[in-house]
């Protein structure tokens, strides 16, 4: 089954179920209005909406034609987004950038930052920004909406509390990381709006890509139409979702519509570096690494943050080449509110 948001003049917007082929969709606000009051009843809804998702598959359903334009984030804005660093090899590169050491217990308890949820991008909203020397930076990723989630839950437990999954543009500003950092209380100012894939999608319609708690396929990113990265999601990611969730929720219940990010998708580099796609390697999910390769290879980084009219676009196919969630693509714009124009 595949969920949709399309905006409309609430903050919530209205949820619809999603063909297959992301071409058709169907307005179920008898059975819920939004995808956070699906996921406050999931276990009635969802076999409701389940019997709509195949009804538009047989034909069955009346439908409207899908834009993925028209589409919010799945959830617009969540009581909680919680984003991991499951690849931890991409946080070991990104740490060296800053010439921060890594502990040795990263690769064995899991990191997880609490971002801003109170409202997201859609996945089409461009990145707003007053000044390019922030240092922006897209990364991407994998996310999944949970269910109630019990304070305690062992990583079974947190797996089968899985409900959904989509993909996100974690958006970081590496210009104000270090110093924001060093004052020793997280991220903010960092850390902006995501942005979420136009469709989340059942663990079921991910077939055997999905094992539980990862997905095995590759993240396409691209950067102004060149290929940016292909790293495999389901290769390196050290925790998974089961195992993210469950840290999450040690001494807190989770509540349902709670996102869990994997933290931006990374590969390990065969003892090496690694090579961007131009030269045959599977690239990167986010700038910061590939500048952290190039540290390593030439002494300096090449390749810039990105710069007012720089687009981003991150999606993932499944094996037959159809796009499973729709894509994130979105471009740089200079903010004309306060701040340096």
């Amino acid at each position: 089954m595949k969920l949709a948001t399309l905006k409309d003049s609430t903050r919530d917007g209205r949820l619809v179920v999603v063909s297959r082929d992301l071409t058709r969709c169907s307005e179920v606000g008898h059975i819920a209005r939004t995808l956070q009051a699906a996921l406050d009843d999931w276990e009635h809804v969802a076999p409701r909406l389940q019997l709509i998702a195949e009804g538009i598959e047989t034909g069955a359903q009346p439908t409207l034609r899908f834009h993925e334009h028209d589409a919010a984030s799945p959830l617009p804005r969540a009581y909680q987004w919680a984003d991991g660093s499951a690849y931890v090899n991409h946080v070991e590169l990104v740490r060296k950038a800053r010439g921060a050491e890594m502990p040795a217990s990263f690769w064995t308890d899991p990191l997880i930052y609490q971002g801003g949820s109170d409202s997201f991008l859609a996945p089409r909203d461009p990145i707003v920004m007053a000044d390019a020397a922030y240092g922006i930076d897209m990364e991407g990723e994998v996310a999944v909406i949970t269910g109630d989630v019990a304070m305690g839950s062992d990583p079974q437990a947190a797996r089968d509390a899985i409900c959904l999954v989509m993909l996100v543009n974690d958006v970081s500003l590496r210009g104000l990381i270090p110093d924001e950092l060093a004052k020793g209380f997280g991220f903010f100012q960092s850390k902006p709006a995501s942005a979420f894939s136009p469709v989340a999608v059942t663990p079921d319609e991910l077939g055997d890509a999905w094992d539980g708690g990862r997905l095995h396929l590759p993240l396409l990113v691209s950067l102004n139409g060149k290929p940016f990265g292909k790293a495999n999601a389901g290769i390196d990611m050290t925790f998974d979702f089961g195992e993210l969730i469950a840290h999450a929720a040690k001494t807190r219940h989770l509540a349902a519509g709670t996102i869990i990010g994997s933290g931006t998708v990374s590969n390990k580099r065969d003892g090496g570096p690694g090579r961007p796609v131009e030269d045959g390697g599977d690239g990167c999910s986010c700038i910061a690494e590939i500048r952290m390769i190039e540290t390593i290879e030439s002494g300096s980084p090449k390749t810039p943050f990105m710069q007012f009219g720089d687009q981003v676009r991150i999606e993932m196919k499944d094996r037959a080449g159809h796009s499973i969630f729709g894509a994130i693509d979105q471009t740089v714009e200079r903010y004309g509110g306060a701040g340096p124009q």
